[in-house]
């Protein structure tokens, strides 16, 4: 089994900084990528910036510039710095971590969400 928590969520004002955190653990033998999602209400959920295993990073649009992906491969860790947050950016966010575990089967695991809210 592997296991994807996330934390760091919470309320913030609009142009205020937070910092999302996510670990992995479990059987895992090797994670190819990983990466954080939203979803607000009523919406569906879309990614917001993803990072491979070799470093390369992806954002979506609206993020681009404020937030920032990073990992800890030690730790099987990632973090989201969110920056100049808007009252757009609140939603549930997920941590997605795609997984080679021990038995050598491939999947993606999720978090249980963490929620972020930006008052204007």
């Amino acid at each position: 089994q592997v296991q994807v928590v996330e934390s760091g969520g919470g309320l913030v004002q609009a142009g205020g900084s937070l910092r999302l955190s996510c670990a992995a653990s479990g059987r895992i033998f090797r994670i190819d990528g990983m990466g954080w999602y939203r979803q607000a209400p009523g919406k569906q959920r879309d990614l917001v910036a993803r990072i491979t295993r070799g470093g390369r990073t992806i954002y979506a649009d609206s993020v681009q510039g404020r937030f920032t992906i990073s990992k800890d491969d030690a730790k099987n860790a990632l973090y989201l710095q969110m920056n100049s947050l808007k009252p757009e950016d609140t939603a549930v966010y997920y941590c997605s971590a795609t997984v080679l575990n021990i038995d050598n089967v491939g999947r993606s695991y999720w978090g249980q969400g963490t929620q972020v809210t930006v008052t204007s």
